[in-house]
């Protein structure tokens, strides 16, 4: 078990850092924490603001995909990678709270922000459907791990979309760096992912 955490914070770190290696090398645990963007600018705008707002609601459903996993079990490589995208999102989770409790925006979006990115005038994300985590927590033990997969690959391309939209409207360049490192963190997830439903 401590093995395991150890290569999930490794690859966490080459995950947080937009790497696209899917063997992580031995660093420590602190590598994550330094890959941490730095403190934001006071410069942005309401897709920054509504960027930031989404995501952080998405990762906290992220996590709460991931700890179906761990909860349920996969096999070895799943629950490494699992790990790993436990431990990046947690690191950007954190930071994100932080821009915005800096800028005095809440955590959680307005309709008007989520219609500047582009999403529903409602403020819903588009993120994982109710009914979809309803049939991951139903899903038998030999129908979990691809039904996990499955999902969390819909969920990582949610991500993508969502970055794209800051990527092209931000103006906070920490913001619109850590988008352009979840385009490329979540492309390489969504390869391995896909490598893992096929094989």
């Amino acid at each position: 078990m401590r093995k395991l955490r150890y290569a999930a914070v490794a690859l966490a770190a080459a995950l947080l850092a937009g790497c696209g290696s899917a063997t992580p090398e031995p660093v420590v645990p602190a590598a994550v924490a330094q890959t941490a963007p730095p403190a934001a600018e006071a410069r942005y705008n309401d897709v920054d603001v509504a960027f930031l707002q989404m995501m952080v609601a998405h990762h906290g459903q992220t996590l709460e995909i991931l700890k179906l996993a761990r909860t349920r079990g996969t096999d070895e490589r799943v629950a490494l990678l699992a790990a790993a995208i436990e431990a990046t999102q947690q690191t950007e989770l954190e930071v994100m709270r932080g821009w915005l409790t800096g800028w005095g925006e809440p955590l959680t979006g307005s309709a008007s922000h989520a219609a500047h990115a582009s999403h529903s005038a409602d403020g819903a994300l588009p993120i994982t459907a109710a009914d979809e985590m309803a049939s991951l927590r139903k899903a038998s033990k030999a129908q979990f791990q691809v039904t996990f997969l499955n999902v969390l690959i819909g969920h990582q391309h949610n991500a993508i979309e969502m970055a794209r939209t800051e990527a092209g409207g931000g103006v906070n360049p920490q913001a619109k760096d850590l988008a352009n490192r979840i385009d490329r963190s979540r492309t390489e997830q969504i390869k391995q992912l896909l490598a893992m439903v096929s094989g």
